[in-house]
């Protein structure tokens, strides 16, 4: 393994997924001579899913994978607690070599460390919503006493107080999927693997779900994996977000990285539409102080100061009541920089000359 933070709780390297039977000579012959997809498709009759990826995710963060259909993204989490093998490539998880773990260690590891809410959450339609939510504590041996007094605390969480006798199909979609990450959350699993949860919801109830989750992930400090097709879903929540494309990963950034400087033309498509105003902050389009020339009229000191941290919207709304231009300060309270009109409309074009 390559040097890690102790704060990373998951790590990929180098993680290949060739579908077919001839999966190992494919790898093999992709590494001596560079097949391509197709190539490989051609050659073996084998199907890439996930082409050497790496990342990591640290501890707290919320880490989306972006990508259209057939990106690979969901092939790609479902290596992350083995529901799929790799073809080649490690991956370690809170610690552990997962890919070292026998039949009994794994069932555990899932059991105890990993909650999965998937788009089609799969609730046992026999059950009520109390013992769905309990049904991973069940499998723990866990007494019914336990088990109900944490489905009922779990059921608060998502706002579901007073539906735990009522049977899945009594519920909304919306619900179900609370549900559904009520039953994820009740074993405290210190690892959330979402695989798109709410992309079959009607677009209000998605934005309240993406709300609360926001909320509990906020309150609970969960390491999350979150899978989506939608960008301005990933932008929403994510703290970084990684971008598939075939099955590789094309670029690793926080939202202002993927919007201000996407790394090829597919991102760069992606992002063409998207707002920057809440995206894009002071430290990435301001002018060193130091090198900054006042125009005429214009008085740094006299002039209003605003955090790095600002975004766009908020330096448009300073803009408005003065002449002068915003000077910028870190963290200790310095003057680090200067956003004048000119700077900050280029900062809504996106850097354009």
């Amino acid at each position: 393994m390559s040097e890690n933070s102790d704060d990373d709780v998951i790590i990929l390297e180098n993680v290949w997924k060739i579908f077919g039977d001839r999966s190992d000579e494919a790898m093999q012959a992709i590494k001596e001579r560079g097949l391509t997809k197709p190539e490989v498709l051609q050659e073996f009759g084998c199907v890439v899913g996930i082409a050497d990826c790496s990342f990591t995710v640290k501890r707290g963060e919320i880490f989306c994978v972006m990508g259209l259909s057939g990106s690979g993204k969901s092939t790609m989490v479902r290596h992350l607690n083995r529901l799929i093998e790799p073809t080649s490539g490690s991956i370690h998880m809170l610690g552990r070599d997962m890919l070292a773990l026998n039949g009994n260690e794994l069932r555990e590891m899932r059991a105890m460390k990993i909650g999965m809410v998937f788009q089609h959450m799969a609730l046992l339609p026999h059950r009520t919503v109390r013992d769905n939510v309990g049904f991973p504590l069940q499998v723990r041996g866990e007494p019914k006493s336990k088990r109900w007094e944490v489905s009922q605390h779990c059921l608060g969480l998502v706002n579901l107080d007073g539906y735990e006798d009522r049977f899945p199909r009594e519920l909304s979609g919306g619900m179900q999927q609370r549900v559904g990450l009520a039953r994820a959350l009740a074993s405290d699993p210190e690892v959330l693997l979402m695989d798109e949860p709410f992309s079959a919801l009607d677009p209000l109830i998605r934005r309240q779900l993406q709300d609360q989750f926001m909320a509990l992930s906020s309150e609970l400090h969960k390491t999350t994996v979150f899978i989506t097709h939608d960008l301005d879903e990933a932008i929403r929540i994510g703290n970084r977000i990684a971008i598939m494309k075939d099955g590789r990963i094309v670029q690793i950034g926080t939202p202002e990285e993927i919007v201000t400087k996407p790394a090829d033309d597919y991102v760069k498509d992606f992002v063409e539409g998207i707002s920057k105003l809440k995206l894009v902050f002071a430290h990435s389009i301001m002018e060193d102080i130091g090198s900054y020339q006042p125009a005429n009229g214009e008085d740094l000191q006299q002039a209003p100061r605003a955090s790095h941290g600002t975004d766009l919207d908020q330096l448009i709304d300073i803009t408005t009541t003065t002449d002068q231009p915003i000077v910028i300060q870190n963290d200790d309270g310095e003057d680090v920089g200067v956003v004048n009109k000119t700077t900050l409309l280029k900062g809504i074009q996106g850097g354009k000359a």
